[in-house]
C-alpha cells in the first residue's frame, strides 16, 4: 500500500491532471481568449514555464510536479530502472527551467523524496506513489492558500484602498491565490475595498492577468501605469499595498516581480504598510538573505516590444531583470497559512515552521 492522499487538481484551476495530461490554462493568451494547452512530457513542462504560459511561484510548483509524474509515465512499460532514471531526468530540467521561485525546487525535492521512499517498489507501485505524491503537492498548495486568504483578511480593513502588483490571484496559484487572493476574499465579505492595479511592465501581467481575474469576481479596480504608483499614495487613494511572492529569504528579504522594492520603498516613504502574501513553502530558510537570491534575467526584447510591436530601437542595450528583492525593513507583514508574521523575521519565520 502506498501511502497518501489521491487528490488532485480539478478543471477549471490553472493547472490541472487528468488522463496522463497536465492541463494548464495558457496565461499569454490572457486577456483575449482561454485557452487550455495540454502537456504530455517533462520537456513540454518545461517549454511552458519558461514562455511564462504557466506562471506563479506555486502554480509552477506543481506544474513542476506533474512534468516529474509525465516523466515516470513516459517510461510505462519498462522496468523500474527505467522509471527511475525517467523521472530523476525530469526533476533535472524542471527545476532548471526557473532560477528564482522556491516552489519549484520544493516541489521537485518532494518527487525525489518520493522516489528515494519507493526505493523497494516495482515499477506499476512506484509510478502510482508518484502520482500519489504529485497529488499531494496540489492539494497542499490548494489548502494553504485557502488558509492563507482566512489569514489576510486581517490586514484588509473595510472600505481599504489596496495597491498591488503582478499577478497573485488563482492563476498564479491554482486555485484561491495569494496576494490577490486575499483582496478577492474581501470582496466577497463585503468589505468595499478598491483595488489599484499596476500594469506590471514589461510584460504587463497586472493588465493582462490581475484586471482579469478581479473583473471576472467583480472586485472594483482601476489600471495603472507602474509609475503611477506614487502618485496615488500621495493623494491618499491607498491604505496598504499587497504583492505575492516568489521566494523569501530566512531574513524576510523577498524576491518578488520586478518593480516590487519600488513599491515598498514608495509605500515606506508614505507611510503605507506594505505586506507580503506567501505560502510557508515560498519560504527559503536555507537562503540567509536576499543576497543570496539567483535573480533570473530574461530576454531583451520583452522590454523592446509591447504587445508585438516594437517601442525602442532593435539594437538598444537592456537590462531585463524578472525579479528584484525588496529588504525586509519595509515589509509590515508576511502573510502566511499559518497567520501574519512580524518581524523579526528570522525568528518569526522560524517559528513559523515549528
Amino acid at each position: 500500500m502506498v501511502p497518501g492522499r489521491t487528490v488532485s487538481c480539478e478543471p477549471g484551476d490553472s493547472v490541472f491532471f487528468t488522463d496522463e495530461r497536465l492541463s494548464i490554462i495558457d496565461q499569454t493568451a490572457l486577456p483575449g481568449a482561454t485557452i487550455i494547452l495540454e502537456l504530455s512530457t517533462p520537456e513540454d513542462v518545461v517549454g511552458a514555464i519558461r514562455r511564462l504560459a504557466v506562471r506563479g511561484a506555486m502554480a509552477i510548483g506543481v506544474a513542476g510536479a506533474y512534468g516529474v509524474l509525465l516523466g515516470a509515465l513516459g517510461a510505462a512499460g519498462g522496468n523500474v530502472e527505467e522509471i527511475r532514471r525517467a523521472t530523476g531526468e525530469a526533476v533535472s530540467i524542471i527545476s532548471a527551467s526557473r532560477p528564482t521561485a522556491v516552489n519549484l525546487f520544493w516541489a521537485c525535492r518532494r518527487m525525489e523524496n518520493a522516489l528515494e521512499e519507493g526505493a523497494e517498489d516495482g515499477p506499476d507501485t512506484l509510478t502510482l506513489r508518484l502520482r500519489r505524491r504529485a497529488d499531494e503537492i496540489a492539494f497542499d498548495t490548494i489548502e494553504s492558500n485557502r488558509q492563507l486568504v482566512e489569514a489576510g483578511q486581517e490586514v484588509v480593513g473595510n472600505g481599504a484602498g489596496t495597491l498591488t502588483h503582478c499577478n497573485s490571484g488563482p492563476l498564479a496559484a491554482i486555485r484561491y491565490g495569494t496576494a490577490v487572493g486575499v483582496l478577492i476574499e474581501a470582496h466577497r465579505r463585503k468589505k468595499g475595498i478598491h483595488v489599484y492595479v499596476d500594469e506590471t511592465r514589461p510584460l504587463l501581467q497586472g493588465a493582462r492577468l490581475t484586471a482579469w481575474e478581479l473583473g471576472r469576481e467583480g472586485v472594483p479596480y482601476t489600471l495603472i501605469t507602474d509609475s503611477t504608483a506614487a502618485q496615488v499614495m500621495r493623494r491618499g487613494s491607498v491604505d496598504l499595498v499587497i504583492t505575492g511572492a516568489d521566494r523569501i529569504a530566512a531574513n524576510g528579504d523577498t524576491a518578488n516581480k520586478i518593480g516590487t522594492y519600488a513599491l515598498a520603498v514608495l509605500a515606506g516613504e508614505h507611510g503605507i504598510p506594505f505586506y507580503i502574501a506567501a505560502p510557508d513553502s515560498t519560504v527559503d530558510l536555507e537562503c540567509a538573505d536576499g543576497s543570496r537570491i539567483v535573480i533570473e534575467e530574461r530576454n531583451a526584447d520583452e522590454v523592446r516590444t509591447c504587445a508585438g510591436r516594437a517601442t525602442a530601437p532593435p539594437d538598444s542595450p537592456v537590462y531585463n531583470p524578472a525579479f528584484d528583492v525588496t529588504p525586509a525593513k519595509y515589509i509590515s507583514g508576511i502573510i502566511t497559512e499559518r497567520g501574519v508574521l512580524r518581524r523579526p523575521y528570522v525568528e518569526s519565520l522560524r517559528r513559523s515552521r515549528g
